[in-house]
């Protein structure tokens, strides 16, 4: 059976994507399952950049294959902040409920029109000694005014979907693996993958 490891330790990252792989005959773990993999620095200036140095790094010291996603959330009326640092904005000890509010008390003044934003996720795939493959997914909506919903994890209470009146964290999570921006990146990986 083929080996991956998915170079992260957010659980919710893992649920979401080994499931997938899994029925195409792979044997999936996590940086959960690999202690001797240090956090790995995402120092980089993109999504893709940071993907494809967790990929590699986590991949050379594994000596298996990985795969590796930066994700996050682009805000338009904010010059497209959190961005590559959705998952420390405002500090790196805020939980993802301070973090929302944090973003929400900085759009209050920020009407309905304006709130554009998207989730976006870029996703590498590397082998031992190759270079990498890169997927992309993007996931447009807006900023809602309250956090509401308890599905999902980060901005998933204040993010409204393109197309829904209800934030993300208030979809159903089986629907939300089809929809989302590691939804569509995934999905391009494992058609890639066939």
């Amino acid at each position: 059976m083929n080996r991956l490891v998915i170079a992260t330790r957010n659980r919710g990252k893992v649920a979401e994507i080994a499931g997938l792989i899994e029925k195409l005959g792979y044997s999936v773990t996590s940086l959960l399952d690999a202690p001797q993999v240090p956090d790995i620095v995402e120092d980089a200036d993109t999504f893709e950049g940071n993907a494809i140095k967790k990929a590699v790094e986590t991949s050379q010291i594994v000596d298996c294959p990985a795969l590796a996603d930066d994700s996050g959330l682009e805000v338009d009326a904010l010059g497209k902040r959190p961005g590559i640092h959705s998952a420390r904005y405002g500090g790196d000890n805020l939980s993802d409920e301070q973090r929302y509010l944090l973003l929400l008390r900085e759009m209050r003044d920020i009407p309905n029109g304006k709130r554009t934003a998207r989730f976006r996720c870029a996703m590498a795939y590397v082998e031992p000694q190759s270079e990498p493959k890169l997927f992309n997914g993007t996931f447009e909506g807006k900023i809602g005014f309250t956090p509401v919903g308890v599905n999902g994890f980060g901005y998933d209470p204040v993010f409204i979907p393109n197309g829904y009146d209800i934030t993300l964290a208030e979809i159903p999570p089986d629907e939300k693996k089809k929809i989302s921006h590691r939804a569509k990146a995934l999905a391009a990986f494992v058609d890639w993958l066939r």
